[in-house]
């Protein structure tokens, strides 16, 4: 079945990307067709509040109600995912057997987890965490667990830490690093993050390899290369891996997400463009191409290139990057991106709780990691979006939030 209506702009993928995407070309004025192929039946939601709380009842996460795409004569086909491209003939065919032409194809189609490895992993207790079902089931699968294991000790799996011990479970997290977050946070932060944690009860094993998930009809344990763990239930987050399927069959060039230039464009063809966690793009933080997954770089980027089809001069991607996570009372801020080669210095606020850690890279200020220092987390934004030179000497028995007011009030004295 062919769609014969005027081609216009098609948006695989009905996430924060996906929707940015499309509510950036209707209030950019953009009045061609705008499509949706979503693969959830849901519509569009919000996935922060997945892990960082617990459902047992089908909560409200949606970006926006249906009557917004109604209104705004956008075509949202939730539950009818696209199953090819055909990039010559600019179309598009969905798993109901539509096919779909196009002027404009954005790529929006996410990530997914990586699989848990390990014999067992099918069992029924066993659940990785990315969709609003998932997160459901777990929620409901937490009204009766004890004995929790988090397999992967990343920012969903420390998240659903928090929330299962409040739930009354005992939890532990193994992760087989030698140390959480190892790719996301300073090793000094990680430390901190740690002791939180533990002091809160939540076991943690680092450096433990899961080697597999046993019981008869369910889970009852797990075991790791340093014992076996009780479990009830299991919840893994070991990473994610870009959809990046439709592109490289395509014909597009992909490499752990689809490479796009600075305009998140297809270095292959120029009317596709790629935005999300399914993107791999050039930005001026990052030494050569790099893939973020963050609710903000899917949000800049959908903005984008929404601006960018409707019209728009073109202008590459630049946005800072920034990240959160909410772990039980536990608020970490990142902002830029920090190399594990930078010069990493503490300082803490005026309560214990409160932490920062500032990255130099030849000595210049390039990332910010903050626990609960909501205000030095955006004054290192501000500081960072403006590319405001700061050395670490700027910062000998100061913080950033002092440092911009000091530099506000020398200007105004000039």
């Amino acid at each position: 079945m062919t769609d014969t209506s005027t081609a216009g702009v098609v948006v695989v993928g009905g996430g924060q990307a996906g929707f940015s995407v499309v509510s950036t070309l209707r209030a950019s004025g953009y009045d061609g067709p705008v499509t949706v192929c979503a693969s959830e039946p849901h519509l569009p939601y919000q996935r922060p509040p997945l892990s960082k709380k617990a459902h047992t009842d089908p909560v409200r996460v949606e970006l926006v109600p249906e009557s917004f795409y109604r209104e705004r004569d956008i075509d949202l086909r939730l539950g009818d995912a696209v199953v090819a491209v055909d990039i010559a003939a600019r179309a598009v065919t969905t798993a109901s057997g539509t096919r779909l032409p196009y002027e404009h194809l954005v790529l929006a189609t996410g990530a997914r987890n990586r699989p848990l490895p390990v014999a067992g992993a099918e069992l029924d207790g066993v659940h990785a965490l990315r969709s609003l079902d998932d997160a459901l089931t777990i929620g409901q699968a937490l009204t009766t667990a004890r004995e929790v294991v988090v397999v992967g000790g990343g920012f969903i799996g420390l998240e659903l830490a928090q929330v299962a011990q409040a739930r009354g479970a005992r939890v532990t997290v193994v992760e087989l690093a030698d140390r959480l977050l190892s790719r996301a946070v300073s090793p000094q932060v990680q430390e901190h993050l740690r002791e939180r944690h533990e002091s809160s009860g939540v076991r943690i094993l680092t450096g433990t390899a899961v080697q597999a998930i046993e019981g008869a009809d369910r889970v009852r344990r797990v075991v790791t290369d340093r014992g076996v763990l009780p479990a009830d239930l299991v919840v893994y987050g070991i990473g994610a891996v870009p959809r990046d399927e439709l592109a490289r069959d395509a014909g597009l060039a992909v490499d752990d997400g689809v490479i796009v230039d600075e305009q998140l464009r297809s270095v292959t063809d120029p009317r596709v463009f790629a935005v999300g966690d399914c993107a791999r793009h050039p930005h001026p933080c990052a030494d050569g191409l790099v893939r973020l997954e963050s609710v903000q770089n899917a949000t800049d980027q959908g903005a984008l290139v929404g601006r960018r089809i409707a019209g728009s001069a073109p202008v590459p991607y630049t946005s800072l990057p920034w990240f959160w996570s909410d772990q039980g009372d536990i608020k970490l801020q990142i902002a830029g991106l920090r190399a594990s080669t930078d010069d990493v210095y503490l300082a803490t606020g005026d309560s214990p709780e409160r932490l920062a850690a500032y990255a130099f890279r030849d000595d210049r200020l390039v990332a910010v990691e903050t626990l609960n220092w909501p205000a030095e987390h955006l004054a290192a934004r501000r500081l960072l979006e403006q590319s405001a030179p700061v050395c670490a000497a700027d910062l000998a028995g100061s913080t950033l939030g002092a440092l911009t007011r000091a530099r506000r009030a020398a200007g105004a004295r000039g």
